[in-house]
């Protein structure tokens, strides 16, 4: 019996010393996480930032764009007379005037021809606060001497990941 006893507490101890971690296992398994977690935070602050600058490009391009398309317009005449500056060079006034739309030559229903959808947001500063430069300003200008808008590049004075400004891209 004493025999009994004694085999039942061995069984016991042995029981629970399985059945769950010791303090110095849990310190260990969180010190390994830590050290995972801390070598995670880097690689997703670089990717946040590469996308950012990827969405700054496609921004940049597709009003670029627009200006670009808007100039091609005003030279070949699509555009009606009355709406074009003729100081402007054949550039838009503004950004707004690439999203409102301007009246095509000759056209009596009052159609409108786009060139955006809508002004897009630039991703470093996150505002609609683009930098302009016109046709009649100098190259290395950082004020906009507002004729019209010929470029356009964002006001963030950060650098990118490869070591260039933003604001020379």
């Amino acid at each position: 019996m004493w025999m009994d006893a004694r085999l039942n507490f061995k069984d016991r101890r042995k029981h629970r010393s399985d059945s769950g971690f010791s303090f110095i296992e849990l310190l260990m398994v969180t010190a390994i996480l830590a050290i995972l977690a801390s070598a995670v935070m880097p690689l997703s602050q670089v990717t946040i930032k590469r996308q950012q600058e990827a969405e700054l490009r496609s921004a940049l391009r597709d009003i670029r764009t627009a200006i670009d398309n808007f100039k091609d317009a005003a030279d070949q005449g699509l555009l009606a007379n009355d709406s074009l500056n003729p100081n402007n060079e054949g550039y838009p006034e503004n950004l707004e005037i690439l999203v409102e739309g301007v009246p095509v030559t000759d056209n009596s229903s009052g159609q409108l021809l786009k060139f955006l959808r809508r002004i897009p947001i630039d991703p470093i500063t996150k505002s609609k606060n683009w930098s302009l430069r016109s046709y009649q300003d100098q190259i290395n200008t950082s004020a906009w001497g507002g004729e019209n808008v010929f470029d356009i590049r964002t006001t963030s004075t950060a650098t990118s990941l490869n070591g260039t400004s933003y604001k020379d891209w």
